[in-house]
């Protein structure tokens, strides 16, 4: 997960790139619609929030949002954007460690990170956002699905079912970066016992987990 933390540091810069893709912008434009119903009036805690890309459609009809990542590279230009009427808070924190953001939430947004939990913390990870959600909050997680042509390729596959992609910074540095697709099946059984929504998309993924 090193290797994850210093690709994504050194990607920050050129991390928002990947919202251009043309053939992505209608599946964009819909999760950007269905985030800030599902926010409204709560106060929010999202994970792995990056540089803020996410956290602007959740401003739009969130009380307050707690914006967290575990590097400050990515929160220091998510600090650059503007979120309207929201009281916008930034911290760095390990996703697997939550203690260190104080308060309990209404909501819990994990975007585009769920692809990056290895396969044997899916339980760490999920126990650790029910932790720090009220009783009768919800947690909300959108990720990508694979598809050819769009998506780096797999280019391994472990014993466990993890599986990789080699990515390639604008200066021609190369990461192996952990990047799981999960089902719908797989995604029930390994949030289980527990309520899901599910809205599938060509491109991407967004469920809701009470």
């Amino acid at each position: 997960m090193s290797e994850l933390a210093d690709y994504y540091r050194e990607r920050a810069l050129e991390y928002d790139a990947v919202y251009d893709k043309p053939e992505r912008q209608e599946d964009l434009a819909r999760l950007r619609a269905l985030l800030p119903p599902l926010v409204e009036g709560c106060s929010v805690l999202e994970v792995a929030a990056g540089t803020g890309y996410w956290t602007t459609a959740l401003a739009t009809t969130a009380r307050s949002v707690v914006a967290t990542d575990f590097n400050e590279e990515p929160l220091a230009i998510a600090r650059t954007r503007s979120y309207g009427a929201a009281d916008v808070r930034f911290r760095t924190a390990d996703a697997y460690d939550l203690g260190a953001v104080e308060g309990r939430y209404d909501a819990i947004f994990a975007g585009f990170f769920w692809s990056h939990v290895p396969r044997s913390d899916v339980r760490r990870f999920v126990d650790g956002l029910r932790d720090r959600v009220e009783p009768g909050g919800v947690v909300i997680l959108a990720d990508n699905r694979y598809v050819e042509g769009s998506n780096y390729p797999i280019t391994r596959t472990a014993d466990d079912g993890d599986t990789y992609q080699t990515r390639q910074l604008s200066d021609g540095r190369t990461f192996e970066v952990l990047k799981n697709f999960p089902s719908r099946e797989q995604f029930t059984a390994e949030v289980a016992p527990a309520e899901v929504e599910w809205t599938e998309l060509t491109y991407f993924w967004l469920a809701t987990v009470c």
